[in-house]
């Protein structure tokens, strides 16, 4: 059974067939043709985290394959009253045809696809957020920056950073990711992508400077300093992260063609500045309508790989 829980599994020429495919089906949206890839299909998302993005592009994505979606928040099943995630996975996987998942470890997204008689699709665990890199790429590849890319990540070393790492490292391109001291990225994954860096040539650097990271690259990316569960870590997170904030000043270190990415929801002021978020160099809601047409590459792709 083919899951997509993290693009670690995943080969550069896979990830850029979804890619391909995703790019098609977003033409045929754009000119208003939606085919039944996926008739009477039914897509179970699973919210142990809330989401607006992840919910209504999934949700919006099944409907136009002709399939349906299910919103199973882990407060209305029995999985949020203590059923084991393995039970979970046995009884849903037997009544849908696909399942994602937002949730917190990673290790409860693989032990429900151990169990999953159906595809499993991640959106979005602790470590990782593999289908916000799709739709960034997505967006990469849009305005023709796929080409000597070098991108630049600011801020936590979290599931978003450990997803560029993965993408750079399959894909091949320069990395550079800039953190504050104590909140680097998982060693074990850094350690992962340095060997797929190997095979592809992609150049990965881990530093502590901003300005070092963003000189000259021609993607600059953040996310929220604050993320879901840290909230009582926010006075500290503010004062350790001061210096961090992706501004005018910062940007214009980046390449002239560069363009600026954030997975939303984003906090001006804190990790980006208001100009920077609503400048010409921003591409953060095409970035996030991309969250659906990538996402509909991903299901599609799954559900052919089911027939093979």
């Amino acid at each position: 059974m083919k899951h997509f829980l993290t693009l670690k599994d995943y080969t550069k020429d896979k990830i850029l067939e979804i890619l391909e495919l995703a790019a098609k089906i977003k033409l045929e949206t754009k000119n208003r043709v939606f085919k039944d890839y996926m008739p009477k299909h039914t897509l179970g998302m699973i919210f142990e985290k809330s989401s607006t993005r992840t919910r209504v592009s999934f949700e919006t994505g099944i409907y136009q394959l002709g399939g349906i979606g299910l919103f199973l928040s882990s407060n209305d099943i029995q999985l949020g009253r203590g059923e084991p995630m393995s039970d979970t996975s046995r009884v849903i996987s037997r009544m849908v045809d696909m399942v994602m998942i937002r949730t917190f470890e990673q290790s409860k997204i693989e032990e429900f696809a151990k169990y999953s008689k159906v595809p499993v699709i991640n959106g979005l665990t602790n470590e990782y957020h593999p289908v916000q890199l799709m739709a960034d790429y997505m967006t990469i590849q849009e305005v023709g920056l796929d080409k000597d890319l070098v991108v630049a990540y600011v801020g936590d070393g979290n599931n978003l950073a450990h997803s560029w790492l993965m993408l750079a490292s399959k894909l091949g391109f320069e990395l550079r990711i800039a953190t504050p001291k104590g909140y680097e990225v998982n060693q074990d994954i850094l350690n992962d992508a340095l060997e797929f860096a190997k095979e592809s040539g992609s150049k990965i650097i881990i530093g502590n400077d901003p300005k070092e990271a963003i000189k000259g690259s021609t993607v600059v990316t953040t996310d929220t300093w604050v993320s879901m569960g840290q909230e009582d870590e926010k006075e500290k997170r503010i004062k350790d992260f001061d210096g961090y904030i992706v501004d005018n000043t910062m940007m214009k270190l980046a390449s002239n063609k560069a363009i600026f990415l954030h997975c939303l929801p984003a906090y001006r002021g804190y990790e980006v500045s208001e100009e920077v978020i609503e400048s010409k160099q921003s591409l953060v809601f095409e970035e996030a309508e991309n969250r659906l047409h990538a996402q509909k590459g991903v299901m599609v792709w799954l559900n052919k790989q089911l027939k093979k």
